[in-house]
């Protein structure tokens, strides 16, 4: 994984259901067990809409349906490095359909996942413009 230079990551929200009937999955962080998008740094050699999909894969066991994720805005939060540090990051949020959700990923032991609406979502997470950003979902 790299860090970029321009201090960003990238995050995937997934959804299933139609519109009025929409839903988000949410996973917790593992340090808080607050409820974050999948998220990480870009991976060396690959694109953001990738590194994306295989965060989604790697914290919540996400199947797209969507090869493509589409880019639909972003959120910056505040992320606590390992020796205490504190890093503002601009985090890229990318969007794609549900093909299946599977039991077994690689951090299904160390995270929860949920299913919530546009409105549940936007409440259930701790940063403002993550919240604004799901706040204009349908």
């Amino acid at each position: 994984m790299s860090k970029s230079t321009s201090a960003s990551q990238v995050a995937l929200l997934c959804y299933r259901g139609k519109e009025k009937d929409r839903e988000y999955l949410l996973v917790t962080s593992r340090d808080s067990g607050r409820w974050v998008l999948p998220k990480g740094w870009i991976k060396d050699g690959k694109s953001p809409e990738v590194s994306a999909l295989e965060e989604g894969w790697e914290e919540a066991g996400i199947v797209t349906a969507t090869k493509a994720p589409i880019l639909i805005g972003h959120y910056n939060y505040m992320k606590r490095l390992d020796k205490g540090e504190v890093l503002p990051l601009r985090v890229e949020v990318f969007q794609a359909r549900l093909a299946k959700l599977v039991r077994k990923y690689p951090e299904d032991g160390e995270r929860k996942r949920k299913w919530m609406s546009a409105s549940r979502a936007a409440k259930a997470v701790d940063e403002p413009s993550l919240s604004n950003l799901l706040k204009t979902l349908p």
